[in-house]
């Protein structure tokens, strides 16, 4: 597994909805739970039940240490329970990983992109400046949207999404101060995610942009909020697709999710103004419920912390 370190960058229209247009209705599973069963006469490479045994042991891991909660045995099935979020490059399912005729379970959030000709590619080259392959044909590829170089898109958005992701949560670990879901494994174009949420009902955690909260509870949110783009600034990176929609409360508790399009601030030349959208996205709605700050200081500030003049 590739070794994550977290390093302070060094010093130096129609008709869309306002922020995204990700459906809002993300949790449309039905409330049963398919029981998982072995049956002795059946084909051993398939559960009896036609769910999946867990892809474990041939996907690259999230980092350590890790969760106790993440069950990592090869004799444990991955159930299926429908799908928490549709968006535009990529689904979100809720799977349920768990070892047969025991109590060992745990729910995941199973990010699956696109295949490249059902995805939407219209914003990939703004966040991709910045990201090289190896190989030059491989950049001409992607450059030219061929089948090939739209496969090698979709591979980066997920790697880019599991390492920021890995990035941060051994931030979170050591220093607090951010909150993203735990990076279970990455297998192809799909990540396993920690499940955010409600883990007996199911019932993911609300987007920030479906809460009233009261005058007091904003102002905590604002103040994570700022917390959280302050690492990710120290670390030179930009959300690159911040708004309401892709934030999550759970426990008062505001938790980072979406982030295959993460920028570096100073080798990506849209950095800045990307940073600056997302600064503008999240306090036009605090704004509108009475926390007002200036977006141009806000983004100045985040740009210092990341050593960009």
């Amino acid at each position: 597994m590739r070794e994550h370190e977290f390093e302070p960058a060094p010093r130096g229209r129609s008709g869309k909805r306002r922020f995204d247009d990700d459906d809002p209705q993300f949790l449309k599973r039905a409330r049963h739970q398919t029981p998982v069963a072995f049956d002795t006469n059946a084909d051993t490479d398939t559960p009896s039940t036609g769910d999946a045994w867990s892809t474990w042991d041939d996907a690259v891991h999230g980092p350590l240490p890790r969760p106790s909660w993440v069950v990592t045995d090869l004799a444990a099935v991955d159930v299926e329970l429908g799908i928490l979020k549709t968006g535009k490059e990529a689904d979100v399912f809720l799977v349920r990983r768990g070892i047969p005729d025991t109590d060992r379970s745990c729910l995941l959030a199973a990010k699956r992109y696109r295949e490249p000709e059902h995805r939407m590619f219209h914003r990939d080259a703004g966040y991709l400046e910045g990201r090289r392959m190896r190989r030059s044909r491989e950049n001409r590829a992607m450059a030219g949207r061929t089948a090939f170089g739209r496969q090698l898109i979709a591979g980066q958005w997920a790697a880019a999404e599991f390492d920021a992701l890995s990035r941060l949560w051994e931030v979170a670990t050591s220093y607090g101060a951010i909150s993203v879901p735990y990076p279970i494994q990455l297998r192809g174009t799909e990540l396993m995610l920690e499940f955010i949420g409600d883990a007996e009902e199911g019932l993911a955690a609300p987007r920030l942009a479906q809460l009233r909260p009261s005058p007091v509870e904003t102002k905590a949110l604002w103040d994570q909020l700022m917390d959280a783009l302050t690492v990710l600034a120290r670390a030179g990176l930009a959300h690159g697709d911040l708004s309401p929609y892709n934030l999550l409360v759970h426990a008062d508790r505001l938790v980072v999710i979406d982030l295959p399009q993460v920028v570096d601030v100073v080798a990506n030349p849209n950095g800045p103004a990307l940073l600056a959208r997302d600064v503008k996205n999240v306090t036009t709605w605090f704004a509108a419920r009475g926390l007002v700050h200036d977006p141009n200081e806000v983004t100045r500030r985040l740009l210092d912390e990341a050593g960009v003049r």
